[in-house]
């Protein structure tokens, strides 16, 4: 799973926002004007197609009639590949590809297409701070692990991914929906890295600190080498206060990344933490 403080990360060193991670949670009550927000797909669309060229425009447009005219199943499939296509490598946008890599995913009713569309949402949704893009993206995620397990009701990796719909996606006013079916996987499997991640990013969303770093750790004794752990445990360990640790874990980031950019950032933040 690299995605979630990964990209995060990838985010924050290299493009300098260096700023040190939030040591509360917003309260409910100032959240609840945001709660359940959405956007329309066709709204992500329009935006999109404002920062495409009009050779690019055209282009679309026919591939977009070529799905309006398919009458058979295969040519959509086929049709819904080339639009998601064209959105990752012409116009490098991810709301359009994501859609159509998921419609794509439905019509072919495949485990392995459903679920690989499915954590392209998820996989964004865990860094998104907006709710109203927060709830898209979990939506369309529900919908296709879903589907995918209804295919596979026993795959945990399904299951999780679902409950981190509801954790992380500003769809339910009850956030242990998605908590306990993953807290019983970590139970009945301790060494699931999968779900100890994602608890231990949901306990750092909720600024449960010390339990999010328990599950990290788990995840790291594991993967020593998995850099999503080891930074969500540098700024786990921040955000309580803990600079001894959290300067360790920086440290920890610095020898797994070797970028020279994202290893001065860190140098800087390890400096700040050393005052």
């Amino acid at each position: 799973m690299i995605s979630g403080a990964l990209a995060l990360f990838i985010g924050l060193y290299f493009w300098g926002q260096t700023t040190p991670p939030p040591k509360a949670v917003q309260p409910k009550n100032a959240q609840q004007s945001n709660e359940h927000q959405s956007v329309a797909f066709d709204d992500l669309l329009l935006k999109a197609k404002q920062k495409i060229s009009p050779g690019q425009v055209q282009r679309l447009l026919k591939l977009e009639n070529s799905v309006t005219r398919g009458d058979v199943k295969d040519q959509q499939i086929h049709v819904y590949h080339e639009l998601a296509r064209f959105w990752a490598d012409s116009a490098h946008l991810f709301e359009p590809y994501a859609f159509y890599t998921g419609e794509a995913a439905k019509l072919e009713n495949s485990e392995k297409s459903l679920t690989f569309a499915a954590r392209l949402f998820l996989d964004n949704l865990i860094t998104e701070s907006q709710p109203a893009m927060q709830n898209w993206l979990a939506t369309n995620a529900k919908v296709l692990f879903e589907k995918a397990l209804a295919i596979n009701p026993v795959n945990d990796s399904s299951k999780i991914g679902l409950g981190a719909c509801y954790l992380f996606g500003n769809i339910s006013d009850n956030p242990m929906q998605g908590i306990l079916p993953i807290r019983e996987i970590a139970q009945k499997d301790p060494g699931n890295v999968y779900a100890q991640m994602i608890l231990g990013l949901g306990g750092k969303r909720s600024g449960q600190f010390d339990k999010a770093i328990e599950r990290f750790l788990v995840v790291v004794q594991k993967q020593p080498d998995n850099i999503e752990a080891v930074f969500n445990l540098a700024e786990c360990y921040e955000a309580k206060g803990d600079k001894a640790n959290a300067v360790k874990w920086y440290e920890a980031v610095k020898k797994l990344v070797k970028v020279p950019e994202a290893e001065k950032e860190l140098d800087k933040r390890i400096t700040e933490l050393k005052k």
